[in-house]
């Protein structure tokens, strides 16, 4: 798959996506050693079926960096990352259809039942999504004041830190238990396969023939 001594890398996040992920790579015909889905194991860099390809396993948003800055050439990751970092070196070529989950803005059942989001001109957010969610209100002429949290979002309107958060919903089941509800969807979720921009121009055959890989694995699913 790739020219010799020439190692070609695929970035994959850690977690559920990564559980969603691997019978797609399976059926891509990349087949990681078996230590890389030991949760346990601490290594991080993983040989495959292939001798010149290897993945990597990351945090979610870090897959993206790795790509854009061509540590990786490949990578799984989802479009709330792509849409907060806006990485003009990444090109995404297919849609995954795993990770489904949506972004959305969530406050305190209690303050849902008299608030109304068409009355907010200012809005104070936890988010790890800034830059989304800054975008978001902008759009309708409301001024956010984001606190960036990078986890335990739901913590922040129940110490007070601020009254609603914006982040990923899967089930709701979270928000549930800390007292939170979805008020507005800000994006739809899914997990693209993306590419290093720089990587498919300098070597065409060998990262669009992952890409191809990927595209006929989500035909024969």
């Amino acid at each position: 798959m790739t020219r010799a001594n020439e190692m070609l890398t695929l970035a994959l996040p850690k977690g559920r996506i990564l559980k969603e992920a691997m019978p797609l790579l399976h059926r891509a015909g990349i087949v990681p050693e078996d230590e890389f889905e030991d949760e346990n194991s601490r290594k991080l860099s993983f040989a495959t079926n292939h001798p010149n390809v290897s993945v990597i396993r990351v945090r979610s948003f870090d897959v993206a960096t790795f790509v854009a800055f061509g540590a990786a050439q490949i990578g799984i990751a989802g479009n709330d990352v792509l849409m907060e970092f806006g990485y003009p070196e990444i090109y995404a070529p297919l849609d995954l259809g795993i990770g489904r989950c949506r972004l959305s803005v969530c406050e305190p059942a209690e303050l849902r039942q008299t608030d109304n989001p068409a009355r907010w001109s200012h809005v104070r957010v936890a988010t790890k999504y800034p830059r989304v969610t800054e975008a978001h209100f902008a759009a309708r002429g409301v001024q956010a004041e984001c606190i960036k949290l990078n986890g335990a979002m739901e913590l922040a309107p129940i110490l007070g830190l601020c009254r609603r958060i914006v982040d990923l919903v899967s089930t709701g089941s979270t928000l549930k238990a800390n007292g939170l509800v979805e008020i507005e969807t800000i994006a739809e979720v899914t997990s693209r396969l993306i590419v290093n921009r720089a990587a498919l121009k300098t070597r065409p055959a060998e990262v669009g023939g992952v890409v191809e890989r990927f595209r006929e694995a989500l035909l024969a699913a």
